[in-house]
């Protein structure tokens, strides 16, 4: 019960600072700064959640990864709003035009798609239904990843660090699925 409380809590606190920064301390740019601050945390949490079965014999959150998932989702939903609410203001045609013309914005739009039907289909029932559908996770990182990567005006070390650190998870996960189904194999 604590372990869970704590781990809303924390991922809960990003949106305060969010909150903090937007209405206390003001920022030059609200709408690119909830694009920023939104976009990342996503991605962090996201990416969290996947590494959770790579770390599960040091720490066992396995119980906890549909939560930190979906707080992940309520993020990349807090990017999207930022979208479509405050920088399109509700303006279906600048929507489309944008997407279509930017690729960064449609990779996004795919990934976040992805991300809501994992959603919509997280509770225990639908997802005896739909778990083999979610492992399109990776799939929506690495577009998240792309999306994020061509978002950016510069790629800096901190880009490259990201990125590092991206590419060293996915050698793990895919590490780990072809131990699995090796032993599967050899069963």
């Amino acid at each position: 019960m604590m372990k869970r409380l704590a781990i809303h809590i924390t991922l809960f606190l990003p949106l305060i600072f969010l909150l903090v920064q937007l209405f206390i301390i003001e920022v030059n740019d609200p709408v690119k700064y909830i694009y920023t601050i939104s976009g990342i945390v996503s991605t962090v949490i996201l990416f969290f959640s996947i590494t959770i079965s790579l770390i599960k014999k040091r720490v066992n959150l396995l119980k906890y990864r549909r939560a930190i998932g979906l707080w992940g989702f309520f993020y990349a939903l807090v990017h999207m709003i930022n979208f479509v609410v405050f920088d399109a203001q509700f303006d279906i045609y600048f929507i489309l035009e944008e997407t279509f013309d930017k690729p960064f914005i449609y990779l996004g739009m795919i990934a976040f798609f992805i991300l809501l039907f994992m959603a919509a289909t997280s509770t225990r029932k639908l997802f005896r239904k739909y778990s083999k559908y979610h492992a399109s996770v990776y799939l929506a990182l690495l577009l998240i990843t792309i999306h994020f990567v061509m978002a950016q005006k510069t790629i800096d070390i901190d880009m490259f660090c990201y990125i590092a650190v991206i590419l060293v998870i996915g050698y793990y996960k895919l590490l780990q699925i072809i131990v699995k189904n090796s032993k599967v194999y050899t069963s």
